[in-house]
């Protein structure tokens, strides 16, 4: 049995392409990928994405779609991450091994940044 675990990061390539391809036309929204009005198939892993975006919006580790700037919500961070820490124990058995790996790993590495960007040692969010 394998028990080495297997952290899935593609979330963070999304983040870094809304870091780098920041959109010139403020107020767009478009988040940095230009697809104005182009909207995202709906299911688990994309979700999944979309709060792990959305936490390091509020991590101030990403600029805020709308605003282009970047500005910390410590409180609001942790909140959307206790959400998916909720999302995982209430979800569990019911995941196909893939889902369940990426929203692990995603929320660990969620976890880890908020550990750092807050500074506090006792979060009181690590599973």
């Amino acid at each position: 049995m394998d028990n080495e675990k297997h952290v899935d990061e593609s979330w963070k390539d999304s983040v870094e392409k809304g870091r780098e391809g920041s959109c010139s036309d403020e107020g767009c929204g478009c988040g940095g990928d230009h697809s104005h009005g182009e909207v995202p198939e709906v299911n688990f892993f994309n979700y999944i994405m979309s709060m792990g975006y959305q936490v390091m919006i509020f991590l101030g580790e990403v600029a805020h779609p709308v605003t282009g700037k970047t500005e910390k919500n410590v409180d609001q961070a942790k909140f959307l991450i206790d959400t998916l820490s909720m999302l995982k124990d209430k979800t569990k058995g019911n995941l196909n091994p893939q889902e369940e790996q990426f929203l692990t790993g995603t929320l660990y590495e969620l976890q880890m940044k908020f550990v750092e960007v807050s500074g506090k040692k006792d979060p009181g969010i690590i599973a």
